[in-house]
């Protein structure tokens, strides 16, 4: 419903303000600021709900808010000296402070003022998670469901791109029967979890849902069966298992919605999510697609470390299977750094930039740390796993490379990425002399994503060894269909392969008829 004042008109639907009959020129994110303070005008809005909101947590210079606060006026017709409709509260924050009404259809204005209000949405995607409903008849039992859906919110905390409503604002809806849609209007959420726990003797079932509060859609939903023997550990099993999944269902959902937008109505994260998709292919045509959109990005949030993480991999993609030009392997490493310079809160920036390091510079020591420092902030995040396990392997650690890239199929069982991890399991069989696990496993990579070049080559290997030459032969040609210029010693130079390994797998490639 658009929002009417003086003779101005804002319109969240079509992100449009008018004055009259005039469109105002607004940039997005200027008209993310104006909309978060009309929507929020009952009370002061602090600079942290601003970054929260419009920023979705990023780090931005008071400069920055200040001159987003003054284009905010200026579109108005306002200025820092009058501040008619915009007012800075000394030490508080801001204030919109002009009369408004909605405007419902064709339908007489109605004063905002006799409709309890809900909260605005934030730019970057949010969610509530609501007390999960004890089915056992067991009041005791709700300390424990209590429990875990504090340590779920806790666990989505982590995740520095998702807003999370606090625990003392979801649980008033503790014992009540809710409407999702509402729920989101009143907390101000596009997503919410709920699910339910039944106890059965010392058995207990726990389900979870994710829905899209706006249109009431199911996203995602899973049931865990388990013994409850140790409550705690439990507890962190389910908690890490929800968490895990719920990273990328949200994210796929982000993209969907995004996808419906109108393209000059972009900020830095939706240019951000209409990258993926592209980025994700792994090879460098898509790459080469999505980074135009990934430098726009950071041409409006120039720290915004999650996109140089994404930027780094992309170059390292162009770089490793787009031809060796220095170039891409320049502006990987660049792209890293400045992940890790941003991003010391946000484990999968921190993910992608240690394993860009691991594979373009040939630090194993950095990259482990970024690791590290990616695990430590969250546990449950597959993505640390499944890029760190591919530096692992290339280093030599075949075992501790089978172990993250089960870790990471364990915590994210459906993602679309779990080629990536599936291929270094057989790679790390390989290693290990498993073939016919190696093969096993390097099947299933293929199967994901046939169209990612190296899959074929991690196949080809295992298949060689165990003399089946034609279904080496196979796979190597597959591979050269997708990556022309591949040869093993560039590849192997490009990745770095340790010299403990290097024999082995260039010998196994060259009697699957890859080019030396």
């Amino acid at each position: 419903m658009p929002y009417l004042f003086e003779d101005f008109a804002l319109d969240g639907e079509r992100r449009e303000l008018r004055r009259g009959d005039d469109l105002v020129p607004v940039e997005p994110q200027v008209f993310d600021l104006l909309q978060y303070l009309i929507r929020n005008r009952e009370r002061v809005v602090s600079k942290d709900d601003l970054v929260d909101a419009v920023w979705q947590g990023r780090i931005v210079s008071d400069a920055t808010l200040a001159s987003r606060v003054n284009a905010a006026r200026s579109a108005l017709q306002d200025n820092g000296e009058q501040q008619r409709l915009v007012r800075t509260i000394l030490r508080r924050g801001f204030r919109f402070v002009g009369t408004v009404c909605e405007e419902v259809g064709a339908e007489a204005i109605a004063p905002v003022e006799q409709a309890k209000p809900g909260l605005g949405i934030p730019a970057r995607p949010s969610i509530a998670v609501l007390p999960f409903v004890n089915l056992s008849g067991d009041a005791d039992q709700d300390y424990f469901a209590d429990g875990m859906v504090e340590d779920i919110i806790t666990g989505l905390s982590r995740i520095r791109w998702l807003f999370v409503i606090a625990r003392n604002s979801s649980f008033t809806y503790k014992g009540r029967a809710v409407d999702v849609k509402q729920v989101g209007r009143e907390l101000g959420v596009r997503y919410v979890l709920e699910g339910s726990v039944r106890k059965v003797g010392s058995r207990v079932r726990i389900t979870g849902q994710l829905i899209d509060a706006e249109d009431g859609g199911h996203l995602w939903a899973e049931r865990y069966d388990r013994e409850l023997t140790d409550v705690f550990a439990l507890q962190d099993e389910i908690t890490i298992s929800v968490v895990a999944a719920m990273e990328p269902n949200l994210r796929r959902a982000e993209i969907e919605r995004v996808k419906r937008r109108r393209p000059d109505s972009l900020d830095a994260y939706d240019l951000f999510l209409r990258a993926l998709p592209d980025v994700y292919t792994f090879m460098p045509q898509g790459a080469a697609r999505g980074l135009p959109l990934l430098d726009q990005a950071l041409a409006i949030e120039p720290t915004y470390a999650l996109v140089h993480g994404f930027a780094a991999w992309a170059h390292q993609t162009l770089f490793i299977r787009g031809g060796m030009e220095a170039e891409h392997s320049r502006k990987a490493s660049r792209h890293a750094h400045a992940a890790i310079e941003h991003g010391s809160g946000d484990a999968m920036a921190l993910a992608l930039a240690g394993f860009t390091i691991g594979l373009v510079e040939h630090d194993r020591r950095l990259a482990d740390q970024a690791f590290s420092q990616a695990l430590a902030l969250s546990a449950s995040c597959a993505f640390v796993y499944a890029f760190g396990c591919v530096p692992v392997a290339y280093g030599g650690d075949a075992t501790r490379a089978i172990d993250w890239g089960e870790q990471a199929l364990r915590l994210n069982p459906l993602d679309a990425m779990n080629c990536v991890p599936q291929g270094m399991i057989g790679f790390g069989n390989f290693l290990n002399g498993r073939h016919e696990q190696a093969i096993a496993a390097g099947r299933r990579a293929v199967e994901m994503n046939p169209g990612f070049s190296i899959l074929h080559g991690w196949l080809a290997a295992p298949l060689a060894r165990l003399g089946r030459i034609e279904e080496a032969k196979a796979s190597a040609a597959r591979l050269l269909s997708l990556d022309p210029r591949f040869t093993i010693g560039r590849w192997s130079a490009a990745v770095g392969l340790a010299p403990g390994i290097i024999d082995d797998v260039s010998d196994a490639m060259r009697t699957a008829g890859l080019p030396a």
